[in-house]
């Protein structure tokens, strides 16, 4: 049975070393590189399951690595820094990372942020349900679940995995409205907590990529002191 790789890169090996620490109490397999860019090389050269970034690393910091990951890779990567403002949780989160932890952090937090994030990772991995269509379209818009892709009058989205899941959230059920806490409850896998920034970020990048700048409520609607819904 393959064991599940865990991605340390901290370029302070006593963080590093008691993280890795944690994780392996829990069965996983760890491997710790001190600088942006050994990261980036590892999760390109060995099958990584999930990536721990420290944000301020030598050689490549952890926006660039997740920048660069993203290109080709979905693995949940959550980020560790000691930026505590709400501005440097929500860049962290809009650049692609899947969770972002304030230090210093409990282990025992973070581990259950881990096991979190894997659990939805591995959800999505399995056969598609019953009710899931795998491709939805719509004006143009065309997503495709399992090879979690969208375009538009068939030229590519780039969107983060956070960005695709809200909207095939809202496409997938036209007709409901879901409130922010909804949202965030269901992507990110989590309680909500103060959190509606978060979504609302997600969503106004979500809106400028699907060119609703020109054309507002084109696909995504909002319906003020409720939450979101997606125009048919």
């Amino acid at each position: 049975m393959k064991r599940t790789t865990i991605l340390i890169a901290e370029d302070e090996k006593e963080i590093a070393d008691l993280i890795a620490l944690h994780l392996q109490k829990e069965g996983y397999h760890c491997i710790k590189v001190p600088d942006g860019r050994a990261a980036v090389q590892a999760i390109q050269s060995q099958s990584i399951d999930l990536a721990i970034l420290d944000i301020m690393m030598p050689e490549l910091d952890g926006y660039e690595v997740t920048r660069q990951v993203r290109v080709k890779h979905n693995l949940p990567i959550i980020f560790l820094s000691a930026k505590t403002s709400d501005f440097d949780k929500i860049t962290g989160l809009v650049m692609g990372a899947d969770d972002y932890m304030i230090k210093p952090f409990n282990p025992m937090e973070l581990l259950a942020r881990v096991n979190s994030q894997l659990r939805r990772s591995l959800q999505f991995s399995q056969p598609l349900a019953v009710h899931q269509a795998p491709v939805l379209e719509s004006g143009g818009l065309i997503i495709s679940l399992d090879r979690h892709t969208v375009t538009l009058y068939g030229k590519a989205i780039d969107l983060t995995p956070k960005e695709f899941d809200i909207l095939y959230l809202l496409a997938s059920h036209s007709k409901q409205v879901f409130s922010a806490e909804n949202i965030f409850q269901q992507v990110w896998g989590e309680a909500y907590y103060e959190s509606g920034n978060t979504v609302m970020v997600h969503i106004r990048t979500l809106r400028r990529k699907l060119g609703e700048d020109q054309n507002k409520d084109r696909f995504i609607r909002t319906i003020w002191g409720v939450g979101y819904t997606f125009n048919e």
